[in-house]
């Protein structure tokens, strides 16, 4: 993408994902296989006709930040807490399940020791973005079984923020070595601290003076997103930590409804481009080598996580079908599995190949959960009218 083309750039994907989009929804297809499928089609290991992605997956990631804050924003801090408390026995046993199973699988596809526990890492993350987009705002986010997934990938997005900041300090040009871990943590319970107090003695005191100004609502709020994603990086945690404490501190506040519904057509920009990131950050002259791996670990890991998160849930007295549904919805690897394998092959940690295995398996269970989610449960996306819910 040259200089100065960025909105040709958007030209081509937003048409080019409508045109998809609506083939995907005559032959009953979920619309973020479409949107990949448009990344790996123009990108540059495809048409090459949109080539800095770099600058696309920089400007996508603000729809996951938006995407967290608005997950904030229909979280109860006192409910959360106790949910946290109740499934954090679940994330760390079915972690622990879920990379040594990857572990295995890397070490029966002949990968060294080193990459083989870089892909089992990556194989303890469910998708964020897959599990809330296609979860019912309407319903689910009110309902035990959302409450009970929301609270799981929180906890796993804590533990893919570690395994970055550790990734991050094997750097050898990074010199703060691992006080940056501490200071981080230190940080989370400060961050919300300061995110309650301002939101009751500043936030709430100018949306009311000022609640006749739609816009500078509008604006508020995302400039209270923003600036929390901002500083929870500068305290070396993630952008997405950031804007979750931003939401969930505006949890109870009326007006939180009201700017959830005004920032999701904003999200939802943010998140096609992010999909399409995805399709066009593969390398379609690899795929011959990483399709028989990826293929087989996608298969394991759609197997594997709906049983482990299914009897897990059982055994802290969930109901079966709250257990399954939940299990089916984190059946997929996470955009984080992407994240950590760029970083670690950008260091020189692991091959191009094991990288590329990684990411494939991540496309593809994403894909295959969607397909899994919409067939058989309530989404905002679901094939039928019967499950079909906003």
């Amino acid at each position: 993408m040259e200089s100065g083309s960025l909105l040709f750039s958007f030209f081509l994907i937003f048409t080019g994902a409508a045109v998809l989009a609506t083939g995907a929804l005559f032959t009953r297809q979920p619309l973020l296989v479409a949107y990949i499928t448009l990344g790996a089609l123009f990108g540059p290991f495809g048409l090459e006709i949109v080539n800095d992605t770099d600058l696309l997956n920089d400007i996508s990631h603000v729809g996951i930040i938006f995407l967290l804050f608005l997950l904030g924003l229909d979280m109860q801090p006192s409910h959360l807490a106790h949910l946290l408390k109740k499934t954090a026995t679940v994330g760390v046993l079915s972690s622990f399940i879920f990379a040594l199973t990857g572990y295995g699988l890397g070490l029966a596809f002949d990968l060294p020791q080193h990459e083989a526990l870089v892909v089992g890492v990556t194989m303890m993350f469910s998708s964020t973005i897959i599990g809330i987009k296609l979860l019912p705002t309407t319903v689910l986010h009110h309902k035990h079984t959302g409450e009970m997934m929301v609270s799981l990938l929180l906890l796993q997005d804590l533990f893919a923020i570690v395994t970055l900041l550790l990734l991050y300090n094997l750097e050898p040009s990074h010199q703060s070595g691992y006080s940056d871990l501490a200071l981080a943590f230190a940080a989370l319970p400060l961050m919300f601290l300061a995110a309650v107090l301002l939101v009751k003695y500043l936030l709430l005191p100018l949306m009311a003076r000022f609640d006749r100004f739609h816009e500078y609502l509008f604006l508020l709020a995302i400039g209270w997103c923003l600036g929390f994603a901002e500083l929870a990086h500068s305290l070396h945690l993630s952008y997405e930590i950031g804007a979750f404490i931003a939401g969930i501190s505006l949890a109870t506040s009326p007006i939180a409804q009201y700017i959830a519904i005004n920032l999701k057509p904003l999200r939802d920009f943010f998140l096609v481009l992010f999909f399409f990131s995805i399709g066009a950050s593969f390398n379609l002259d690899l795929i011959g080598m990483v399709v028989v791996p990826a293929v087989i670990m996608t298969a394991v890991i759609i197997t594997v996580k709906p049983v482990v998160f299914g009897f897990l849930l059982r055994r802290v007295s969930e109901k079966q079908s709250t257990a399954w549904e939940v299990g089916f919805r984190l059946g997929q690897t996470s955009e984080f599995s992407i994240l950590i394998a760029v970083l670690a092959s950008s260091q020189h940690l692991i091959s191009g190949v094991a990288a590329h295995i990684i990411q494939a398996t991540a496309i593809l269970s994403l894909i295959v959960s969607s397909y899994i989610v919409v067939f058989r449960f309530e989404s905002p996306i679901a094939l039928s009218e019967r499950l079909r819910r906003d």
